[in-house]
């Protein structure tokens, strides 16, 4: 017996009913690749913002005439979503927004000192905790600052930001719009009461048609939804409305995420409900295909990992062109080789490099108020590393990668085409001379087949779990 379970704009791919098997035998921790290495294998756990400094003039002198991505991080949240791993500050204290804007703008200038005069940043997005906790006049305010403009044009930057529906106002919507935005993401994760009650994230339909409708009014291009699978008391039945709920209002992206019961790392937050209360693998494995199989029968592409557009939009404009990109911030349509992260927790990449902020607001703020990045972890990386790193980026974006015919690495690609070879045989990847090809049928395990690359992982011996379950 078959089953269609995955299709793309132009395959179908035919699942054979071993998948549970599968699913038991690839259903192990694994990253989720927005960068290599993984932050958890990062070398420089005390690393200076001058080590930082210097690695970036460095790399803009390997790669001159670059634009640069701008990621924001914006970690105030009024209550807290218990399946939430981001790193965020609770409370209902908006006194809170002016210093904490005042923070990143001087950072901002802290690093404006070192970038080369002729910069153009061709992305910028709001990530938190919740953007739209800030009053649109502190966003405005942060965006002129870091532009030194009132206005930017959409189609030479990339604008975009997150945004809770509850707290996102009309007024919000439209100042970011005239500003320059395009793109919003709401999160919406799951529809059902029971669900939301369970992650303490309670919002109607109405409240989130409210804002949908208000933003395509507006004019926003593109709208995404954030969804999660495998919530606590998620059912097959239930989900399956949300799914049908989001297709009904036709959002230009969706983001399906699994959800990653990472309780060891974020405490309390995720221990607001019991382990038997999460689907099963195969359970959660359902909802996913149920999602996808809906999702791809109304129009949608299937993007990467765990995402979907309209075929119209830029994303799987640039997934079939092979354009996508992927970094910190997911899945983008704008390759640059430098993203610099702003804020509490912010992540900078340089290629070459990684660096990242402080976790703790007043930490940061009390950095730079001294004059000081609020770098304190990093890495820099190997000449291996970076092959390596570029083999994953291909398959986390295009499902393929090739040898690199200059590399002088080829014991380490013996090694990885051994780690390879169950998923070979499991039909899952294709090995064709230096040619490595994910299969439609691995498509959902492609954290696994990246992980046959992953140099770190193979030399890890802690006992220690450090991700979430890749199914």
């Amino acid at each position: 017996m078959m089953k269609v379970i995955f299709s793309t704009k132009f395959h179908a791919y035919i699942c054979p009913m071993n998948v549970k098997e599968l699913i038991q035998k690839y259903n192990v921790p694994g990253p989720r690749y927005t960068s290599y290495p993984t932050v958890p294998f990062w070398k420089k756990n005390d690393f200076h913002s001058s080590e930082w400094l210097q690695e970036l003039d460095g790399a803009f002198k390997r790669f001159p005439n670059s634009s640069i991505g701008i990621y924001i991080h914006l970690p105030f949240c009024e209550s807290l979503c218990t399946f939430c791993g981001c790193h965020k500050r609770i409370t209902k204290n908006h006194q809170v927004e002016t210093p904490y804007i005042d923070s990143v703008l001087k950072e901002w200038e802290l690093y404006k000192i070192h970038l080369p005069k002729d910069t153009h940043i061709s992305e910028l997005h709001f990530g938190g905790g919740t953007p739209t906790f800030f009053q649109p006049n502190e966003l405005l305010r942060l965006l002129q600052g870091i532009f030194n403009a009132d206005q930017v044009d959409p189609s030479i930057c990339d604008l975009s930001f997150e945004a809770h529906p509850n707290s996102t106002s009309e007024e919000h919507l439209t100042a970011l719009y005239n500003f320059g935005f395009r793109r919003v993401s709401f999160g919406i994760q799951d529809y059902d009461l029971v669900v939301q009650k369970a992650i303490h994230r309670i919002q109607t339909l109405d409240d989130i048609q409210r804002v949908h409708s208000a933003a395509k009014s507006i004019g926003y291009l593109s709208v995404n939804h954030d969804l999660v699978y495998g919530l606590p008391h998620q059912s097959l039945v239930a989900f399956e409305q949300t799914i049908d709920y989001t297709i009904a209002l036709q959002p230009e992206r969706i983001a399906l995420y699994g959800y990653a019961h990472v309780p060891w790392v974020k405490g309390t937050g995720q221990r607001g409900y019991d382990e038997k209360d999460l689907p099963k693998d195969n359970e959660k494995r359902a909802l996913y295909e149920m999602a996808c199989e809906k999702l791809i029968a109304h129009g949608y592409v299937a993007i990467g990992m765990d995402h979907f557009a309209l075929p119209t939009d830029s994303l799987a404009l640039a997934f079939t062109e092979k354009r996508l990109h992927r970094n910190f911030m997911g899945y983008t349509t704008q390759r640059t080789n430098f993203l610099l992260g702003l804020g509490m927790s912010a992540i900078s990449d340089s290629w070459t490099g990684f660096a990242q902020n402080e976790k703790s607001v007043e930490t940061y703020q009390e950095q730079i108020a001294n004059g000081e990045l609020a770098v304190f972890r990093g890495h820099l990386l190997s000449e291996l590393e970076l092959e390596i790193r570029s083999y994953i980026l291909d398959l986390m974006c295009h499902f393929e990668t090739t040898w690199k015919d200059t590399s002088v690495y080829t014991e380490t690609h013996a090694f990885i085409l051994e780690k390879l070879q169950p998923l070979i045989q499991d039909a899952l990847v294709e090995v064709n001379g230096k040619r490595v090809t994910v299969t439609e049928k691995g498509y959902p395990f492609i954290r696994n087949i990246c992980m046959a690359f992953d140099l770190d992982l193979h030399q890890y011996q802690g006992n220690k779990p450090l991700f979430s379950a890749t199914i």
